[in-house]
């Protein structure tokens, strides 16, 4: 058996490939009082993908010159962790607009809204 992705709790239902059980199902579903409503949390997700895309494109262009310096394969000893920080930074931006899209994804695809815009009063 798989286990919620919300509440951790032992469940046969998938939504979406997504093992939810039935009471996360309907309480992660939207449910907007207006169309507003729905407009407004659509744009606040598509404005952080916009975000989370462009610091991703800043660093990939941060990266690729750190890598292009050392064309012989042997960076310098400082070099190795001007490639590191550079990876890292590339990393976690990626993995920022990963979670962005699927944000966005989980709200057009299956009107899941997320925790912190139902907490603000957004929905």
């Amino acid at each position: 058996m798989a286990q919620c992705a919300y509440c951790k709790a032992e469940t046969q239902l998938f939504y979406g490939g997504v093992p939810t059980c039935l009471k996360c199902s309907e309480g992660h579903r939207i449910k907007p009082k207006s169309s507003t409503a729905a407009q407004e949390i659509r744009t606040t997700l598509l404005q952080e993908l916009q975000r989370a895309t462009k610091r991703n494109g800043e660093a990939i262009r941060e990266f690729e010159p750190v890598i292009d310096q050392f064309p012989s394969g042997l960076p310098h000893p400082d070099g190795v962790q001007r490639i590191k920080n550079a990876s890292n930074a590339l990393s976690i931006a990626r993995k920022e607009m990963a979670a962005a899209h699927n944000r966005l994804n989980d709200f057009l695809n299956r009107g899941i809204v997320p925790d912190e815009l139902t907490r603000s009063g957004s929905v």
